[in-house]
């Protein structure tokens, strides 16, 4: 049995978002094909997370014991402890909510989810698999807004940093554009995502 999870990167609920009509279309179809599987689901908006500030940097760099982990810490032996990753998060001003930020702050840990070497930084979260699922108002496929997508490019990032390297994403773009068919871009991704849950 392995551990998903699912993290929600968006104030709307999951009628309103179409991020999450994809994502949720995803979890849906995974829930098929992996019944025993266990899901946890983190709504960040949900969660209110704080931004990392002179009191509570501290407790997330404390002393590690997972027999008695400080409140904020919890978010870094989380993410290491499960197999499997799905994101779901909207492009918002080329770069990734603010909250999903905050959250990368809590979750990069050294010693839990990284540690530092003679060569350099080395990931601690081997072995393990994630999806991105995300929206975007313009196409941001191709150049020159290409250029512009800042993301999923690092989200892509800094899973990598963390040892996370297969790393997949699903995107549905140019939903603002005036005159594209909303719905059938939404449809192509939720086919899409549906496809991939089957054997992630």
């Amino acid at each position: 049995m392995a551990k998903l999870l699912y993290i929600k990167a968006n104030p709307k609920g999951n009628e309103e978002s179409r991020t999450f009509k994809i994502s949720e279309a995803f979890i849906e179809e995974y829930i098929k094909h992996h019944p025993d599987d266990e899901i946890i689901t983190l709504d960040l908006y949900k969660e209110q997370l704080p931004f990392l500030n002179k009191e509570n940097i501290n407790e997330i760099f404390s002393k590690k014991d997972p027999s008695n982990i400080p409140p904020l810490l919890k978010y870094a032996y989380e993410f290491k402890e499960v197999d499997k990753y799905v994101i779901a998060e909207p492009l918002w001003n080329l770069s990734i909510p603010s909250i999903l930020k905050a959250y990368i702050d809590l979750i990069c840990v050294t010693g839990v989810t990284f540690k530092y070497t003679e060569n350099g930084p080395v990931g601690l979260c081997t072995n393990k698999k994630a999806i991105n699922i995300t929206t975007r108002g313009g196409n941001y496929e191709e150049p020159p807004m290409s250029d512009l997508e800042l993301g999923d490019r690092y989200l892509k990032t800094i899973f990598g940093f963390l040892g996370i390297t297969d790393y997949t994403t699903i995107s549905a773009n140019e939903l603002d554009v005036i005159g594209k068919d909303i719905d059938q871009i939404v449809n192509q991704a939720i086919t899409e995502a549906k496809n991939l849950a089957k054997d992630f």
